[in-house]
């Protein structure tokens, strides 16, 4: 892949250079960032899955040996996470999608008692990925897959861990889906991981109502048509002024990426997670190995992380870490923007907030590796506790070996 990179190799390697030495990050996560990735330290035998900073503690929420949903030794894929933000004893109950092919599963965690069920499943979901806890109290979590649709689940107001049905929501578009956001007006974000893939935005007639409403694609106002389609080598011009662009609905129902593409909306490589931290919406692009930042106020599109502008550049072959391949995103207890990477080894990052407003973060810093070479980390997520990260391993090389793990500050 070629990068798009300023400041030259001169650069990149004094980045490089400083990424054991960097500052300690403040905060309720505050930590002194590890030297480097699991380099030499991979393992199918862990009893601690990470290599995490002094001052911090793991321990396993559930995994395999606690629920195995499909049995033997087939990885249940336990991909993300969110638990109840409100209601009846709120912040109590974990849930998590499962990214299986076919028979997709959500499961829910009681954080008090670690008892762990399934609380929906269907043979006809395939890829279950992204998922988010609504401000009216209900449960978002969609298909990451071609034709991929985004469901609601409502639950039983008496009892979290009951489903009470799941209703398709087609009208936020039929797309590869993975990351959700939601605003408590009612908007709803997605994105559709795919390299060409758009970044959404559906706004409902009424607020808490996903069956009627208009979505929206983000297009940056500074391109020609021509430029808004993916290039690996011009994705770094993608920044600037943006206006989100109606979609014909009858058209987002059947395929949304049809629909962007008709009005030219700009294309990303494959954004997959998106995170809302006050005004700004972050998307991650995988193949670009970048987060960029959208202003909802001032509808600005930025570079966020890159490596060689604000993180190092990695080089696995010369041990040299750095960001590759970010993923999902989640806010910090302290408004930083964390980031975990589908990667081998699956590293953590936190990013400090743009306080310098040029539009990146002012540093970028090394919390976590995974040891284990074969899994990735995915779901990051803070639930009600300020000191305790969640994060699921999924498909590692150690068996049963798929779930939720925390990370806490002691």
């Amino acid at each position: 892949m070629q990068r798009i990179i300023g400041g030259g190799v001169a650069a990149v390697a004094a980045i490089a250079i400083c990424v054991g030495a960097a500052a300690a990050v403040d905060g309720p996560m505050g930590f002194e960032p590890i030297p480097g990735s699991a380099y030499g330290q991979g393992s199918s035998t862990w009893s601690e899955p990470f290599v995490v900073p002094d001052g911090f503690e793991q321990t396993l929420v559930a995994d395999e040996t606690t629920l195995n949903i499909y049995g033997g030794n087939t990885d249940d894929l336990t991909d993300m996470n969110t638990v109840n933000e409100t209601g009846i004893r709120a912040g109590r109950y974990l849930y998590r999608t499962h990214e299986l092919g076919s028979n997709g599963s959500v499961s829910v965690v009681d954080l008090e008692t670690a008892q762990a069920k399934v609380i929906a499943q269907n043979p006809g979901w395939r890829r279950l990925d992204g998922l988010h806890w609504t401000p009216w109290g209900t449960v978002l979590f969609a298909e990451e897959s071609p034709g991929g649709r985004l469901f609601e689940m409502f639950l039983d107001p008496a009892d979290p861990t009951t489903a009470v049905r799941v209703v398709a929501r087609p009208e936020v578009g039929i797309v590869r889906h993975e990351g959700i956001g939601a605003l408590g007006n009612g908007t709803v974000f997605v994105v559709d991981e795919l390299n060409g893939g758009s970044i959404y935005k559906f706004v409902p007639r009424r607020r808490g109502d996903l069956s009627d409403g208009q979505l929206y694609a983000l297009k940056l106002t500074g391109l020609s048509d021509a430029e808004q389609a993916w290039d690996d080598d011009t994705f770094t011009d993608k920044v600037g002024d943006f206006e989100w662009v109606a979609l014909d609905m009858a058209q987002v129902v059947v395929d949304a990426d049809v629909a962007s593409n008709a009005v030219h909306a700009t294309e990303f490589g494959r954004p997959e997670d998106v995170q809302l931290i006050g005004n700004t919406l972050y998307a991650s692009n995988t193949t670009e190995d970048r987060v960029i930042a959208i202003d909802l106020s001032h509808e600005t599109v930025s570079t966020f992380v890159l490596p060689g502008l604000n993180v190092p550049v990695e080089d696995q072959d010369a041990e040299v870490t750095g960001l590759s391949g970010p993923d999902n995103l989640a806010q910090g207890p302290d408004g930083r923007l964390w980031i975990v990477e589908d990667n081998d080894f699956s590293d953590i990052w936190v990013a400090d907030k743009d306080n310098d407003q040029d539009g990146a973060a002012d540093g970028v810093h090394l919390f976590a590796s995974l040891k284990d070479t074969g899994a990735e980390g995915t779901g990051i997520y803070f639930g009600r506790d300020p000191k305790t990260l969640l994060v699921n391993i999924q498909h590692p090389d150690k068996v049963l070996a798929d779930g939720t793990w925390k990370i806490s500050r002691r």
